[in-house]
């Protein structure tokens, strides 16, 4: 199940990053020319440090279903001259995504919610919980849920199952809604798709349980939340997205966890947008954002 939608079946989208040197804007300029494309959106961006370059181009193509193949064939070539890496998608296919949830739902109702009313480009095959309780958030949106519990006995059979039914759902985006387990090393790498997480801000100088409740004990006047890339490394992948809300001395806990949980959903779902409408390029362990 996915929300009615009228995506432009001709609309595709390059993403290139290579050596900025002359030449290659007009290099893909002109390919998309004699392609026959009009180019609806385009974006470049290169970075003073290391001068790589990095481009978004969105275009229309005339019967590009049928012409894709044949398209990026005739891209090798500029890819080749210039040692581009780059990667060509259809718009009007939208990427398969997976949820995964524990107790807390803001996260998860958020993601739902944009996604329901089409804010969001993605087909979700299944949502995952380690607790039932996401059951009943699920539901009304007619997505197959599955209870998968976790425990420190069972926590590599857990994920072994969890691969399984990311594989046979053909999932290509995992987004950790408030998932509150560790991905083992082997999970990502066996995963081999981007996996998105979300986390409160005061990582890593409040760790362990209740952070807002030490946020609250040493007086912050900041909190926020940041959305990155999962790597093997706990919570050092590349950032998305981070925000921030300014509180003080009259909030209580209480509202430092409801601040806490908006900035949450709305970073969480800015940088999962951003994904599916293929606006996030790697550079090491940093992003280009085209937002």
């Amino acid at each position: 199940m996915h929300p009615p939608s009228q995506p432009n079946p001709n609309r595709a989208r390059l993403l290139i990053s290579c050596e900025d040197r002359p030449g290659v804007v007009a290099a893909v300029s002109q390919f998309a020319y004699e392609q026959g494309a009009n180019v609806v959106d385009a974006d470049q961006h290169t970075e003073p440090d290391d001068l790589r370059f990095f481009m978004r181009l969105e275009f229309d193509l005339p019967e590009l279903p049928d012409r894709l193949s044949a398209l990026e064939r005739a891209f090798l070539p500029v890819a080749e001259r210039f040692d581009m890496q780059w990667q060509l998608t259809r718009a009007a296919r939208p990427k398969r995504m997976a949820l995964l949830a524990s107790k807390q739902d803001h996260c998860l109702q958020e993601l739902l919610w944009l996604w329901k009313k089409g804010e969001l480009e993605a087909q979700i095959p299944l949502v995952v919980s380690n607790h039932p309780d996401a059951r009943e958030v699920v539901a009304p949106f007619g997505l197959p849920f599955h209870h998968l519990p976790v425990s420190k006995d069972t926590k590599a059979e857990a994920e072994a199952s969890l691969l399984t039914l990311l594989r046979e759902h053909q999932v290509e985006l995992v987004v950790l809604a408030r998932y509150m387990q560790i991905l083992s090393a082997d999970f990502i790498s066996g995963f081999g798709h981007p996996i998105i997480n979300i986390h409160h801000s005061f990582l890593p100088a409040f760790i362990g349980a209740n952070p807002y409740a030490q946020a609250h004990d040493r007086g912050v006047k900041l909190i926020g939340a940041t959305a990155h890339y999962v790597t093997a490394e706990l919570d050092a992948g590349p950032i998305i997205e981070q925000d921030v809300h300014r509180v003080g001395h009259r909030d209580a806990v209480a509202d430092l966890v409801r601040i806490g949980r908006r900035v949450e959903r709305t970073v969480l779902s800015r940088a999962v947008a951003w994904h599916l409408e293929d606006r996030v390029l790697l550079h090491g362990n940093k992003t280009v954002v085209f937002s």
